[in-house]
């Protein structure tokens, strides 16, 4: 897959992003850690003063086989406990370990995280349709058929790069980690194909913002069915340019920034990519990859795109928890 996409994407041109400073007050509330740990995690919730009920769904990505950035259940493992929430994944669309839900559960043990209670596959046992507000490209979003089960989804995602995205945060947890292998297929082909077997027979590098553009419309879909019940935290850890569906990524060459939380999912991911990009390099701590391949792929589309449709909002304040 990431041969592939490399060889799609290195000619994209990507544009330099200015950081403008949030005026204080302005926009949603980010509230921002930089301590990384399962305490501060349950602070974290806790600040954003919203109280997770009834079946409570914890999206995260599982990690493919051979990865190791992927977030760790000794890090996580107390906070799901904390929420009563049950993780969840789906499958993937590329050919890898994670593709079918047998090999998929396989990975999910030896990366540990049946000592918290395993992983619901979403889409085990099928998959969905739900509503999308921007029939440009797509006219539905497919899911896995067990997000019917929670009424309520805490987005847990790590925010790091990405060969396809440029970056991965909460509205690409919200999207691709949500879709099912055919939904991910529709979203990374922009409506053109929903047969996960054909994934690459549609994907070229002039629909770029087309793909962006469906994967801020699908995280879009997932927050609109549940009506809100959704909140958002990135954590700032182990931030490869490659995203942890890679089984072999790059060495992160950026320090730990913190975990940051929000209701507002495009106001999240905004503060982490102005985070990055605000970023003053020194030795052994250096964000200059990761900038590059957001711009390479032009990443930031993504954000514009979910505010567009009034996903959320690109303005915002940090609140500091430290």
């Amino acid at each position: 897959m990431f041969a592939t996409a490399a060889l799609l994407f290195c000619g994209c041109k990507g544009s330099s992003e200015k950081v403008e400073a949030q005026p204080a007050e302005e926009g949603a509330a980010v509230y921002m850690t930089t301590d990384i740990s399962p305490e501060v995690l349950i602070k974290l919730y806790e600040a954003l003063g919203v109280k997770a009920e009834g079946r409570v769904a914890v999206k995260i990505s599982t990690g493919e086989a051979g990865g190791h950035n992927y977030l760790k259940p000794e890090l996580i493992g107390d906070f799901v406990k904390h929420v009563n929430g049950k993780l969840v994944e789906c499958n993937t669309a590329y050919a890898g370990k994670r593709m079918n839900t047998d090999d998929h559960l396989a990975v999910i043990e030896d990366h540990g995280f049946n000592v918290i209670g395993g992983v619901d596959i979403m889409d085990a046992d099928g998959e969905i349709k739900i509503p999308v507000r921007d029939t440009t490209y797509m006219h539905y979003n497919i899911v896995g058929k067990n997000l019917q089960n929670y009424d309520f989804m805490i987005n847990l995602a790590h925010f790091k790069g990405h060969a396809m995205g440029g970056f991965g945060g909460v509205l690409k947890n919200a999207s691709i980690g949500v879709a099912s292998r055919n939904g991910k297929t529709y979203i990374h082909t922009n409506g053109q194909s929903e047969d996960y077997t054909r994934l690459w027979d549609f994907i070229q590098p002039e629909n770029q913002d087309k793909f962006l553009e469906c994967m801020a419309n699908a995280a879009a879909a997932v927050h609109d069915y549940f009506k809100g019940k959704v909140i958002y935290i990135n954590v700032m850890n182990n931030m490869s340019v490659d995203c942890d569906c890679n089984g072999n990524p790059a060495a992160p060459e950026l320090k730990d920034m913190g975990i940051l939380a929000s209701t507002d999912p495009v106001a999240l991911d905004q503060a982490c990519l102005d985070l990055v990009f605000g970023h003053q390099n020194t030795a052994g701590d250096d964000a200059s990859a990761l900038k590059q391949r957001i711009n390479d792929r032009h990443g930031v589309h993504t954000v514009e795109h979910a505010e567009k449709i009034g996903l959320g909002s690109r303005k915002y304040h940090i609140v500091k928890i430290d």
